[in-house]
């Protein structure tokens, strides 16, 4: 998995919860800010159709723009693509590979995730 994530100035430090899995929709997407002492970062978790749950930095790779700026909505009725509300550039909700429109030829940055004992989705693998 890439670690391009990492490169972010407000980036996490491995081990960061980022919350409790129960508070996952379904199938659905959240976006949340997790601060630290660098800022806030930009996090998109979504759990899919089968129970994967998969993170990626919430911008989108054009501008560096949160995908839900211009609304809440971006993962598919299918759950399988994330779209961005600036200008409908499609991913991959599995791989966060672009898969439409301006997303054609370039990804987001996935973060790794795990599920502590206590129920707590942490960064880091």
């Amino acid at each position: 998995m890439s670690q391009a994530w990492q490169q972010y100035r407000s980036a996490p430090a491995p081990g960061t919860r980022v919350v409790e899995v129960d508070a996952l929709p379904e199938r659905g997407h959240l976006g949340l800010t997790l601060e630290g002492e660098r800022g806030g970062f930009p996090l998109l978790v979504v759990r899919l159709d089968d129970g994967t749950i998969r993170a990626y930095v919430n911008a989108c790779p054009h501008q560096y723009l949160p995908l839900d700026q211009r609304g809440r909505r971006v993962l598919s009725e299918d759950g399988e693509r994330l779209r961005c509300t600036n200008h409908d550039a499609a991913f991959s909700a599995r791989t966060g590979e672009g898969v439409d429109g301006l997303g054609l030829g370039c990804a987001l940055d996935p973060v790794p995730l795990h599920l502590d004992d206590q129920g707590w989705l942490v960064i880091g693998d």
